[in-house]
């Protein structure tokens, strides 16, 4: 007897958004960026408005050699507090480049933003590497992780959970709390990479006109929604994380993601590739192993099929970058990390 394929049969009868197509000019195509854009933000819930700008208080200023550190933090006017790295080059002699940087999940909720000093899953330690190359770089502690590991709704009871463990079980009670106050997670993590932003074009040594971002799974995630979200962003290098998600559905793999992942009513609007060709025309280079379960194959290849025509509308199609690596699983591969300091000292250093 053949096996039920259950996924099948919930796909078969849920309220699915017709296919992405792309308009047949830029007019059409930008008004339709902006339906994508209001829809999104009103998945994400009912978040709490960003102030003009975030009240930073600067904790260390450290000299490190080759690049000052300062650790700072703001109240994100939701309850929390964000704690994050700002890392000053020393060789600008004047407004620098810069680059948002991203942590992974891993289920590492300890580390966070001290991802940027680790050379963990990437091949560098990511702050050091771009600071000494001349970019300013900012990364802080996504909800959950770092120093907010253990400052969420979660109280106790995580640490006598021994079936999920503390880390998941802080992460879906926050979720939780985010679901009966009519957000999302996800919504807020962005949130906060936004109030970052802000801070990050607010420094006087920071060329607004040349930001970048980029990141590892979580981070790839956060990455290309940022840059759909937000034009600030000039370009992007997301690893790791291209997922569509029929396809993921397809593939039964939805435990390949967390809980903070997933926004309600996502399907009935659109997948993926209409967050992902809000991008355009900005460059962005996608990097991903055609063996990572998160990220299916054919679900990658869906989303350049239908991404690549908005990027034609502007005669830009070379600025959308999506590079396949046979029998790679979810890995940060050294060749990678070369190509994607390629990409942003290819697309931040040079002015048109």
């Amino acid at each position: 007897m053949a096996e039920t394929n259950y996924t099948t049969q919930w796909l078969a009868k849920a309220e699915l958004a017709p296919d992405f197509v792309t308009p047949k000019t830029i007019a059409a195509w930008e008004s339709k960026r902006s339906e994508i854009r209001s829809t999104l933000w009103q998945l994400l819930g009912k978040l709490p408005p960003r102030p003009k700008g975030p009240k930073v208080e600067t904790l260390v200023r450290e000299d490190r050699g080759d690049y000052i550190s300062e650790k700072f933090q703001f109240d994100n006017g939701a309850g929390a507090t964000v704690s994050g790295y700002l890392l000053l080059p020393k060789t600008a002699a004047k407004k620098s480049p810069a680059i948002l940087y991203c942590h992974w999940h891993g289920g590492q909720y300890e580390v966070g933003k001290e991802e940027l000093f680790q050379a963990n899953h990437t091949p560098e330690a990511p702050g050091p590497t771009l600071a000494k190359r001349g970019y300013v770089v900012i990364g802080i502690d996504a909800y959950c992780f770092g120093e907010r590991n253990d400052k969420g709704p979660a109280g106790l009871f995580p640490t006598t959970n021994a079936v999920t463990g503390i880390g998941p079980a802080r992460e879906l009670s926050a979720s939780k709390f985010n679901l009966w106050v009519g957000r999302t997670l996800w919504g807020m993590m962005l949130r906060d990479d936004l109030m970052a932003l802000d801070y990050l074009v607010s420094r006087p040594e920071v060329d607004a006109n040349n930001i970048g971002v980029t990141g590892m799974s979580l981070g790839a995630t956060r990455a290309w929604w940022l840059m759909a979200l937000d034009d600030r962003i000039k370009t992007g290098v997301p690893v790791a994380c291209m997922t569509r998600y029929q396809n993921l559905l397809q593939h039964d793999s939805l435990p390949a993601h967390g809980i903070y992942y997933f926004v309600p009513g996502m399907l009935n609007h659109f997948d993926t590739e209409a967050v992902i060709a809000c991008i355009a025309p900005r460059p962005v280079m996608f990097m991903t192993g055609d063996a990572d379960r998160g990220s299916p194959i054919d679900g990658i290849r869906e989303i350049e099929t239908r991404v690549k025509p908005v990027y034609a509308l502007y005669g830009k199609e070379k600025a959308f970058e999506n590079d396949i690596y046979p029998g790679l699983g979810h890995k940060y591969l050294p060749e990678m990390w070369t190509k994607m300091l390629g990409w942003m000292d290819q697309h931040l250093k040079t002015h048109p």
